[in-house]
């Protein structure tokens, strides 16, 4: 163990061959409790809200083509309420056929993402692939929205 004191009179201990791991047994316990502590604070579970868009809006067409998702899920593109199987038809005529128009997709904050997805998946079928979400803008963001526009953030 520690070194020996010899009993007689001279000034030569004997060698001491064993290594003291006191000290190493005290750092690896530290080291476990640190771990112990730290490792559920890295695998918390994180609600998911999503936040307000402070980005720039983009440039919108003069008329916007809205495709409004209400939440009892039914559609309206603009402000006439439409059934899901002539979605495809009533966008083909309001846009002249033509597919590169974008489309605003905006929906009640009670929808489900699923059922947005249906209604995104129902608009890609359909050969609208320029899709964009439409939602609030916060306080801080650049330009505030316009007339029509705040009433379809409402």
């Amino acid at each position: 163990m520690a070194g020996r004191i010899k009993e007689g009179g001279g000034d030569e201990l004997d060698v001491n061959h064993e290594i003291n791991v006191t000290p190493f047994i005290d750092v690896m316990l530290v080291l476990l409790i640190i771990f112990m502590v730290a490792a559920p604070l890295a695998t918390v579970d994180i609600n998911v809200d999503l936040p307000v868009s402070n980005a720039t809006p983009a440039p919108r067409p003069e008329e916007p083509l809205f495709v409004t998702l209400k939440d009892d899920l039914s559609l309206a593109i603009g402000n006439d309420p439409m059934a899901r199987e002539t979605i495809a038809a009533s966008l083909d005529q309001m846009t002249g056929g033509d597919r590169e128009t974008r489309v605003f997709l905006r929906a009640d904050a009670a929808v489900a993402y699923g059922d947005l997805m249906e209604v995104m998946n129902l608009l890609r079928s359909s050969g609208y692939v320029r899709i964009a979400l439409v939602g609030l803008e916060s306080a801080n963001a650049v330009a505030a929205p316009s007339g029509q526009d705040a009433q379809a953030a409402e």
